[in-house]
């Protein structure tokens, strides 16, 4: 029975040539740093699952930011282990991103004809990096605000546009509101959208160049 489902499924989708071009391919002798990516992969789901679930109970109003993570915290069923999990694979999502680049850069695999597999994920780092920052707000406590303060006036000092920069994402001269909804709008909808369309680019492109192969002595 599962045979012929499997025919049919095969017959319309082609997913078992799609499984044999993705998890069946040959790859180069490699050693456990070159598991850095999936570990960031992995974590990056549980930030997109957790993430979800907290913005079930969350509240992105100055009024009600506060006290929605504190339900989530305390109220919530395993919503400390949830609120846990985001908080921390965040951190974890920036370490492995930054582990995982100085093993392209060390090995020598951000080199042709990788070269837009080195961008996509670079471009993913610093994106990885706007998660941080924009999320750091969304508890709205007095170390959150502060922080956010801090990172937006150091974008102020920018040369020329610096004062626009500020502008643009505090949606004013002061943190407000406003502040609030523009750092939760671009945490959960504009950063999640453009990395999911990176990373699927940055597979598509590991998937067909393929990984290099870890240096040997004298090359």
């Amino acid at each position: 029975m599962a045979t012929r489902i499997g025919n049919w499924l095969d017959e319309r989708f082609g997913w078992r040539r799609v499984w044999e071009v993705i998890f069946l391919r040959k790859v180069p002798k490699v050693n456990w740093l070159y598991t850095l990516g999936s570990a960031t992969l992995f974590v990056g789901i549980n930030q997109m699952v957790t993430g979800i679930l907290l913005t079930i109970y969350y509240v992105p109003s100055p009024d009600q930011a506060y006290d929605s993570v504190q339900y989530i915290t305390t109220q919530v069923p395993a919503g400390w282990l949830i609120r846990g999990l985001h908080h921390w694979g965040a951190s974890a999502m920036i370490v492995l991103s930054v582990l995982h680049m100085l093993r392209v850069i060390f090995y020598g695999a951000y080199k042709y004809p990788r070269e837009m597999t080195w961008i996509t994920g670079i471009i993913s780092g610093i994106i990885v990096i706007g998660f941080g920052f924009t999320g750091y707000l969304l508890p709205w406590d007095q170390k959150a605000f502060w922080a956010t303060t801090v990172g937006t006036r150091i974008a102020e000092v920018t040369p020329i546009i610096g004062p626009w920069i500020l502008r643009i994402m505090r949606g004013g001269e002061e943190l407000t509101a406003v502040t609030l909804a523009r750092f939760f709008g671009v945490h959960v909808w504009f950063l999640p959208a453009t990395l999911a369309v990176l990373i699927l680019i940055h597979l598509y492109l590991v998937v067909r160049i393929g990984i290099s192969a870890v240096p040997k002595r004298g090359e």
